[in-house]
């Protein structure tokens, strides 16, 4: 029995705790006056955390590198980037809840913060593995030019991002943690509290990789490190030893969280729980059978009796038939189709006071999930030829999603290559019905022209990723016809800002300067670009339903049934933006060059305050 603890709140205490939750990468242990280890901040690091610049200071402290407080700067530094909307290769662009976004996946994430925050359930990476011969993103760490051998470099056409990290260089290393340590602090804010991400890595920087992990994610919330079984009997790559496996490193964001998604029990314990206990949490178990009386079909959605087991005895079951009637009719029991056999699932309580056991606290070896080759197999099947090195098998994928991944989340994986993730995440939402979105962002690196395919007509990896995910989701239709699944998705471009000539941040804007920009919008530029600008600005999710409509001869966007309604078009009539203000959005969004003059801007604000009060208007 705990003792009552008769003294005031620790506030000191509860500060760490805070700075915890905002900054694990800030945590430290020191010893208090008995001698025991207890939390700390290194308040080094958070300086560095809060401050927008490179401060002084000797990169010595505990794990670190050459590079480290710029990796931190640079992903703290706001970007004048857009996402720019690109119909003619999306599929069903209106509708489609799923993204494919051409970039840097540094500067996508940054722009994503807004819009995702804390909205990501499961991220699944791939990153480059420094073995010597992968290329590596190369970001704006300011270090010269001289630091980099600028001969055995592969560039891109967006700054020379990409080189060569051959283990000859003196910072071959710090090179790979300095990439790796941004891209993470900035995808940790887009899980949500119970998210979790995988990491794929083998042993060359497998120990590092957990470092910058532990630092990110914080090392309480460690979860695993996976053993994946990549080859049968090693590969041209081993020497000493057969090579056969993998890593996948898995973090929480909250690891306090994840019982509530990945609990395993043993029949003994099933059978000792009690109803009443219920604390409205729970998971999905398989229905369970036992011996007895109770004999009786269920039939499934799709007119399929379930009667007999595979040996054609009756099947028995744990609960009676009025029981079992009435647990579906409350939504206690679900019946769905997982491959080409049916599932019957009810909610399992986790009684009051007792702690679930996650799967994630076992050491984990995964084989039988597919290998490289399989992998190899999976995009071969879709284009007949080896146009993808190494691609990461389906059912691998397809294995990670079932550990606590909800029926409506959604899947990120920003170093998404041949789109493997993709194909996984529709794969699996055929089979049980469930409605999973993905997010898949890739730098367009190019192909080698020697390539089979370059040969093929791809140019670089995305275009690979795309077509495949438009092969797949045809195949997936065609092997599952009754199944309702999103096989579309919308494609975005990283590009400059859609303003010209902006040299001030948001903050440092006065209403002078504002009046020279009324027409700063660059030319190139469409209705779709300036309306994914405004999503992006006001933090909307980028997959919601989109229509336009014309209001007499003025085009109106309306996104996600008003949750931004958008004209862009010149010398808008009063009649329109009273049509759009019956609509009563949430945000309202106009071109400063709608209106011819300052009176009419007046105007507008008075109309929208008659007929729309709560809508929230803005101007580019």
């Amino acid at each position: 029995m705990d003792k009552m603890r008769m003294e005031s709140v620790d506030m000191t205490a509860q500060n760490i705790e805070k700075i915890e939750a905002l900054f694990p990468n800030c945590m430290t242990e020191a010893k208090d006056a008995d001698g025991k280890l207890k939390k700390a901040i290194n308040f080094e690091m958070l300086k560095q955390m809060l401050s927008p610049d490179v401060l002084d200071g000797d990169e010595a402290y505990e794990f670190t590198w050459v590079g480290k407080k710029a990796s931190i700067v640079e992903a703290n530094r706001p970007i004048y980037k857009t996402l720019r909307p690109c119909k003619e290769e999306s599929v069903n662009w209106d509708n489609t809840e799923n993204l494919y976004i051409e970039g840097d996946n540094l500067e996508v994430l940054k722009l994503l913060q807004e819009s995702y925050l804390g909205k990501v359930k499961m991220i699944y990476i791939d990153p480059p593995y420094n073995t010597g011969n992968d290329f590596i993103y190369r970001d704006d760490f300011k270090q010269s030019a001289a630091d980099y051998d600028e001969d055995s470099g592969v560039y891109d056409e967006d700054g020379n991002r990409m080189f060569k990290n051959t283990d000859t260089n003196g910072r071959f290393h710090s090179d790979w943690c300095s990439m790796i340590y941004s891209r993470l602090m900035l995808a940790r804010n887009l899980l949500t509290d119970d998210g979790v991400i995988f990491v794929s890595i083998d042993d060359s920087e497998v120990k590092n990789l957990k470092n910058v992990c532990d630092e990110v994610f914080g090392a309480s919330n460690f979860v695993a490190q996976l053993v994946w079984q990549n080859k049968k009997g090693g590969g041209n790559d081993s020497t000493h030893i057969a090579i056969e496996h993998e890593y996948i490193l898995t973090y929480a964001k909250n690891i306090t969280l994840l019982g509530e998604f990945y609990e395993t029990y043993s029949d003994d314990y099933i059978k000792r729980y009690k109803e009443e206990d219920d604390i409205g949490r729970f998971f999905w178990d398989t229905f369970k059978r036992k011996a007895g009386k109770q004999y009786y079909p269920i039939t499934c959605p799709d007119g399929t009796v379930l009667e007999y087991d595979e040996d054609g005895n009756a099947i028995s079951w744990l609960r009676s038939k009025a029981r079992f009637d009435s647990d579906v009719a409350a939504g206690e029991i679900r019946i769905i189709k997982i491959g080409e056999k049916w599932s019957v699932q009810f909610k399992q309580r986790i009684p009051l006071g007792k702690t679930p056991r996650s799967i994630f606290t076992t050491e984990t070896v995964i084989d039988n999930q597919g290998t490289t080759s399989t992998g190899a197999s999976d995009v071969y099947e879709h284009f007949k030829k080896d146009i993808f090195s190494n691609p990461k098998p389906v059912e691998l994928i397809r294995f990670l999603l079932g550990f606590g991944l909800g029926e409506n989340d959604i899947v990120m994986d920003f170093f998404s290559g041949s789109a493997t993730t993709a194909h996984a995440v529709m794969q699996l939402n055929a089979e049980d019905g469930g409605h999973r979105k993905f997010i898949m962002v890739q730098l367009p690196e190019s192909c080698d022209e020697k390539s089979e395919a370059y040969k093929a007509g791809y140019k670089n990896i995305c275009e690979i990723g795309k077509e495949r995910i438009r092969r797949a989701a045809k195949k997936i239709a065609e092997e599952h016809p009754d199944a309702q699944f999103d096989g579309g998705f919308r494609v975005l471009k990283l590009d400059d800002t859609n303003m010209k000539d902006v040299y001030y941040a948001p903050a440092d804007y006065e209403q002078n300067v504002l009046d020279l920009l009324e027409s700063n919008i660059k030319e190139d530029r469409t209705d779709l670009d300036l309306l994914f600008g405004c999503l992006l600005e006001w933090g909307l999710p980028l997959s919601m339903p989109y229509k336009s409509e014309n209001i007499e001869s003025c085009t109106v966007h309306n996104y996600n049934n008003g949750d931004l309604i958008a004209c862009f078009d010149d010398h808008i009539p009063e009649s329109v933006i009273t049509a759009i203000a019956k609509m009563q959005p949430l945000r309202a969004v106009f071109r400063d060059s709608s209106f011819a003059d300052s009176p009419a801007k007046i105007n507008v604000t008075e109309i929208f305050k008659r007929l729309a009060p709560d809508t929230s208007v803005k101007v580019l």
